[in-house]
């Protein structure tokens, strides 16, 4: 399978290693994977803005570059979830709509399409599972704790993979680290308070490290970790499967 590598404009940025991971875990699996290196935002931050408009210049450049695969990969459980619900081409429609219906979070790509059941990975440390929203409550990635339903986690199936890691358990487990996006500029102070609360969940439960699908909740519990000086390091989920 040909698979397109999609890489949000913030972990090309700030956070290239899980990109590099994300890479190398695709193709430790059988994926045969090309990075289009025009590729740029997918434009979530103008449409989650109100400005959708000026995010088509994104849609076009993304579809021009990811029609052709067989599939598209993205290690962001938000980015990913943005293009299925809103990528829409004024240029070709079609090829959009077909983008739409071919894009994987990571965790879902390896448990969903290579049906991943063992993983050659070690890391011996007390970790806690962060679930993201979108990825949550949009991919369904997870089951949400409020409903009266069987529990599962793609995420979680994979990381109880992984040799010596240690789950530490939450007292809530899918609750919003805040970060949000633009939600995080314009309501500051509400959302560094929620981010307050998800790391000390963690800390009383003793983790290590704090994982997750999204670079974006990770970074925003990472800058409120570091301003506390905590020992406590986040690492994308595909930094752990592949380590």
């Amino acid at each position: 399978m040909k698979v397109g590598l999609f890489i949000p404009c913030y972990v090309n940025e700030f956070y290239p290693n899980v990109a590099i991971a994300t890479m190398e875990l695709l193709e430790k699996y059988g994926a045969d994977v090309d990075y289009p290196i025009g590729q740029s935002c997918c434009g979530q931050p103008m449409a989650n803005s109100g400005f959708e408009s000026a995010s088509q210049g994104c849609n076009e450049l993304l579809t021009k570059n990811f029609s052709s695969f067989d599939y598209i990969v993205c290690p962001s459980g938000s980015c990913t979830l943005h293009i299925k619900d809103h990528l829409h081409s004024e240029k070709n429609e079609a090829d959009a709509k077909s983008i739409r219906s071919k894009i994987y979070e990571l965790t879902e790509f390896l448990t969903d399409v290579l049906k991943v059941e063992k993983l050659d990975a070690k890391f011996p440390h007390k970790v806690g599972m962060h679930q993201s929203c979108h990825g949550q409550r949009g991919l369904k990635l997870s089951q949400m704790s409020e409903l009266v339903a069987s529990p599962f986690s793609k995420p979680l199936q994979l990381l109880q993979m992984v040799e010596g890691i240690e789950l530490i358990e939450l007292k809530r487990t899918d609750e919003c680290c805040g970060f949000g996006g633009t939600f995080c500029v314009a309501e500051e102070a509400v959302s560094v308070k929620m981010g307050k609360d998800r790391v000390k969940d963690h800390e009383n439960n003793g983790a290590e490290f704090i994982t997750g699908v999204d670079m974006s909740c990770l970074m925003h519990l990472e800058g409120i970790l570091k301003r506390k000086k905590s020992n406590i390091k986040v690492k994308h989920i595909a930094e752990i499967l592949n380590s």
